[in-house]
This record gives structure tokens, C-alpha cells and sequence, in this order.
């Protein structure tokens, strides 16, 4: 999560209106605790180190109020702080 905070900390030095959402548990998934973020959320990124473990549960929790982007990484590789910003960043040229 240090990597992905140190990312949105970057797009809001951009002038990016980002946060972060880190589940501490994963079961029960935090549907509640997730949907309550999104009053006013234009959009989410889902960035795993997977091919995509936990997207669908978070675009169920966002319930069509929101895109959800995903982008996942395989093989071991760790998403750097640049990867997770540029998708940040793209991501907020496209809801503007």
C-alpha cells in the first residue's frame, strides 16, 4: 500500500482529486465500507498484483456509480509508484 499511497500523494500534487482505499480484511469483503466512498467518485483504479482478483467485487461494491479501471501485475512484478500514477493520471484525462 506504501507504494500505491505514495502514487495518489503524487496525482494530488498534480492537482488530482485521488484517495486510497486499503481493505484490511478481504472476508467478508468490505462491500459497505467501499460503497461509501463513492458519493461524488468519478472514477476507480484497481491496481493488483494479479490478473484480477478482487476487480469484480470492487465493481460490484461500486455498482455502476463509477468506472472501474483495472490494471494488473503478473509474474511477482511489483507496480512501481510511476506505473500506478500514469494510470491515475490517464485515468483522470478520460473523466474530465
Amino acid at each position: 500500500a506504501r507504494i500505491a499511497r505514495g502514487a495518489v500523494d503524487r496525482a494530488r500534487a498534480k492537482g488530482v482529486k485521488a484517495g486510497l482505499f486499503r481493505p484490511i480484511t478481504l472476508w467478508p469483503w468490505p462491500s459497505a465500507a467501499l460503497a461509501a466512498r463513492f458519493p461524488g467518485v468519478k472514477a476507480v483504479s484497481v491496481v493488483e498484483m494479479n490478473a484480477g482478483q478482487m476487480v469484480e467485487d470492487v465493481r460490484l461494491a461500486v455498482n455502476g456509480r463509477a468506472p472501474v479501471a483495472f490494471k494488473g501485475f503478473l509474474g511477482s512484478r511489483i507496480p512501481t509508484e510511476t506505473e500506478i500514477l500514469a494510470e491515475l493520471l490517464a485515468l483522470d484525462g478520460s473523466i474530465e
